[in-house]
This record gives structure tokens, C-alpha cells and sequence, in this order.
């Protein structure tokens, strides 16, 4: 009896340890802006080699304390998926326990994602559960021991994208304004496919002349855009390296900080990187980045 009474509580031990993240659920007790009543259900299953998840319409945010000395840095990670998924894993948790073993508090958005079954602004909902997210890490900070105005934001492909968007876009509530920016293999381009894919998976319908100038997001780097960390690989052939060096180049040219490596091989979603193309680096320059950053 007393063995089994060991066993337990060793197995409740592990649960805690397991969940030890702060899980928040960024609308509780509040309407979810551009939501609709749906049937659609949350998902978890297995794609491009990782697990994913599908069909998200209730969004949290899951917090990775700093470890060891404190930064006083934060960051919201955003996975990518296409708008279709969120490689919450790969681009996600993987990277944010790196993140808190070297004091710098990380903390993983799952986002509702882009469905006309869940709004009817479906182009909306990703950027204002992104804006939430930043909105409540700010609030949150004196509890994880970080700076208000030490926050930034990360993001993957897709992720990348949106973590574009939230960082250019013009708001009026400086909260919702990364401090930093980090673009992995991200999206910061209106190419011409780029166009094709953001009408058929985030807009569901053709841009409007005024949506494609907005998203035309390079024409917003200006000398107040906040300092950027970009790293890329050339063989990536589904997100091309223009997407780095443009953005790279027009922060260079309006005298805006940015920083930027790029490796020879790699192909597209590396994640936290592997050692056999060298692509695991990139974790280590992001943080002694952040070191540097006032």
C-alpha cells in the first residue's frame, strides 16, 4: 500500500512538473473580438515531420519563466503553420524552454486561426490575439521579474508574418508594440505569390486596393521601427531569402538596428536549428542579441 502511495504521488509529481507553465487564456471573461459560434474543433496531428495543431478558436498563452539570472527580457513566440496549423512544438515550446534556461522569459502564443467559420473577419483575428498577447505579457511583468518595455516578439514563416504585421502596423495603444522584433524564415513581403496565399488562407477573398498597400509592410520600416533580429537559410524554397534581405536592407537604409545571419543550408522550418547544417546557432546569436539590446 505504502508503495503504491510512493508510486502516486511520484506520478502527480511528474503531471506538475510537466505543466509547471503559467497557461493563459488570453480572452477569459471577455467577449473574443471577431468570433462566431462554430463547430469547429481544437486538434491535435502530425505534420511536416511534427505535431501541430488545427482548428484553434480559444487562444492562450503558455509561459516559460526565465531560469538562472534574470534578463529582464520577454518574448512572444509565434509559431508558423501557413495560417492553416500552429507548429506549437517545433517553433514553439522547443524554443521557448532554450529561451528560459537563459533568462529570458518566453512565452508561446496559440493563435485562433484565420476561418470563416469561426468570423467573419477572419484577416483580423490573428493580429489582435497577437496585440492581446503583448498587452498581457506587459501586465504580467512584475510577477515574471522582466521590463514592460523589454518585450518583444518572435516569429516563424507564417508566425513571421504576423509577427511583421504586429510590429509595423500603425496602433495607437503602445502596449500592443513589440520592443523588438525576431523574424525566422519569416514573411515580410508582398510578392506576388505572397498576395495569392494571404487572399486564399488569411483573407478568403481578394485583397482590396487598400488592404494590399497596408500589407505592402516594407513601406513601413521607418527610423523608429524597433530593432530587428533575422536569420534565414538560401536554400529555403518555400519562403525565399528575399524575405530577410529586403527587410534587412530597408532597415539598414532608413538607419533602423537590425542584425542579421544567414546560412547556406537549412531549407525551411529548421525550428531552434540542427547541428548537422549548423542552423542551432541562430538560438545563441538571438540571445547574445538580446544581451545587447538597451
Amino acid at each position: 500500500m505504502m508503495k503504491n502511495r510512493v508510486l502516486i504521488f511520484f506520478l502527480l509529481l511528474t503531471v506538475v512538473n510537466v505543466n509547471a507553465q503559467e497557461v493563459i487564456h488570453i480572452w477569459e471573461g471577455q467577449e473574443k473580438p471577431f468570433y462566431k459560434e462554430n463547430d469547429l474543433k481544437e486538434y491535435e496531428e502530425e505534420a511536416y515531420g511534427t505535431t501541430c495543431v488545427f482548428d484553434i478558436t480559444e487562444p492562450t498563452l503558455t509561459v516559460f519563466k526565465a531560469k538562472g539570472k534574470n534578463t529582464g527580457k520577454a518574448v512572444v513566440i509565434i509559431p508558423g503553420g501557413g495560417y492553416g496549423l500552429v507548429a506549437m512544438y517545433h517553433e514553439g515550446y522547443d524554443l521557448a524552454k532554450a529561451l528560459s534556461k537563459s533568462g529570458i522569459t518566453a512565452a508561446v502564443l496559440k493563435y485562433r486561426l484565420p476561418n470563416p467559420k469561426s468570423s467573419d473577419s477572419p484577416w483580423l483575428v490573428p493580429i489582435t490575439d497577437t496585440r492581446r498577447a503583448l498587452k498581457i505579457m506587459r501586465k504580467i511583468s512584475s510577477k515574471y521579474g522582466f521590463k514592460k518595455d523589454k518585450v518583444g516578439v518572435m516569429g516563424f514563416s507564417a508566425g513571421g508574418h504576423l509577427a511583421t504585421v504586429a510590429t509595423l502596423w500603425p496602433t495607437e495603444d503602445i502596449e500592443e508594440r513589440p520592443n523588438f522584433s525576431a523574424f525566422i524564415y519569416g514573411v515580410t513581403d508582398l510578392s506576388k505569390a505572397n498576395k495569392e496565399w494571404l487572399e486564399n488562407d488569411l483573407y478568403y477573398r481578394k485583397m482590396t486596393p487598400e488592404e494590399v498597400e497596408k500589407n505592402t509592410l516594407l513601406n513601413y520600416v521607418n527610423n523608429t521601427t524597433p530593432p530587428a533580429f533575422l536569420t534565414h537559410a538560401y536554400d529555403d524554397d518555400i519562403c525565399f531569402i528575399k524575405e530577410t534581405t529586403l527587410y534587412a536592407e530597408k532597415m539598414h537604409k532608413v538607419g533602423a538596428s537590425v542584425e542579421t545571419h544567414i546560412f547556406p543550408i537549412g531549407g525551411h522550418g529548421f525550428g531552434a536549428g540542427r547541428e548537422v547544417d549548423g542552423t542551432n546557432q541562430w538560438v545563441d546569436l538571438f540571445i547574445n542579441w538580446t544581451m545587447r539590446l538597451k
